[in-house]
Formats: structure tokens, C-alpha cells, sequence
């Protein structure tokens, strides 16, 4: 398994629109087992295969607290089917927009239907922190940051603390 690089905001393959994967087969599976890697080792609990810079719609989550013990979950062509009305309230974060957080308002509770790690098809029902990561982690499909739910202010004082830290760490 690799460790990949996690793309980060400003960056215009973040903003793209993932395809749908035709089938589950080794590659997928290897990409899989790469984005959990890397998720691990930034200490992330969710990744989408846009974030290394691969636009599938491929989601790795593993939001257990136990770090002896992982459960890795694995989300390939995720839909979510219904939505609760009814939102819930989580301060996020992301890996693609590091050391930010905000409070984002999302459904509560939703269905989501999608292919496991093995191709099969699965049906699950997530509330809680499982259906906001699952929710944030199939906007990256869209092209979709959790900061474009703020004010414009807000967004815009994120981005430029994001783009002020690029053009450093790129003179470094």
C-alpha cells in the first residue's frame, strides 16, 4: 500500500465531477487500499478518490475511535436515496482544507446504496457522524468543499489563509 499526496484548496481537480467506476476490480481495489493508507496517516476519518487526485467516485471512511481497532468502510458509485429532513449540526473539517473547521448543518439521518470493496451491492441506513462523512465525503464527488456552505466572507478568509499558505510552503 501507498501513501498518496492529498490535494489541497486552491486546486482546480477538486472541483471536478467524479465518474461513475464500471466495475470493482484489482485496481480499484488497490486504490482502495491507498486511500485508507493515506486517510490513516493524516488522521482522517473519511477520503474521496478526487482528494488524490483520481476522479472516481470512489469514498474510504473509517469513523471508529479505536485505533486498535479500524473499521474501514468502503463506498464505490455511493447514492444517497433519502435524506432526513431534519438536520443535524458538526463542526468539519477536511483533509483537502487543512486546519479549518466549521459548523455545517446536514440531513440527520440518510440511505445510501452503493458497490462494496468486492463490487457487491450494499444498502445502508447512517445518522449521526456516519451520515454527515458520508455526506461530506460524496460532495467531494460533486466537486463540492465543505466550505462552500459558508458565507462568502468566511469562504473567502479560508481561501486566502489556503493560498497565502501554499505560496509559502512553495518558496520553502
Amino acid at each position: 500500500m501507498t501513501v498518496r499526496t492529498i490535494l489541497t484548496e486552491p486546486n482546480k481537480i477538486l472541483r471536478q465531477i467524479s465518474q461513475p467506476v464500471e466495475s470493482v476490480g484489482k485496481e480499484e481495489q488497490l486504490l482502495m487500499d491507498d486511500m485508507l493508507e493515506t486517510m490513516y496517516a493524516a488522521n482522517g476519518i473519511g477520503l474521496a478518490a478526487i482528494q488524490v487526485g483520481i476522479p472516481k467516485r470512489i469514498i474510504v471512511m473509517d469513523i471508529s475511535k479505536d485505533e486498535n481497532k479500524k473499521e474501514p468502510m468502503y463506498f464505490v458509485n455511493p447514492v444517497i436515496k433519502n435524506k432526513n429532513p431534519v438536520k443535524s449540526t458538526y463542526e468539519e473539517g477536511c483533509l483537502s482544507v487543512p486546519n479549518q473547521f466549521a459548523e455545517i448543518d446536514r440531513p440527520s439521518k440518510c440511505d445510501i446504496e452503493f458497490l462494496d470493496y468486492n463490487g457487491d451491492k450494499q444498502t445502508i441506513s447512517a445518522d449521526g457522524l456516519l451520515a454527515t462523512c458520508v455526506q461530506h465525503e460524496m460532495d467531494h464527488l460533486e466537486g463540492i468543499l465543505f466550505i462552500d456552505y459558508l458565507s462568502k466572507l468566511k469562504k473567502s478568509m479560508i481561501l486566502k489563509k489556503l493560498s497565502k499558505l501554499k505560496s509559502n510552503s512553495a518558496v520553502l
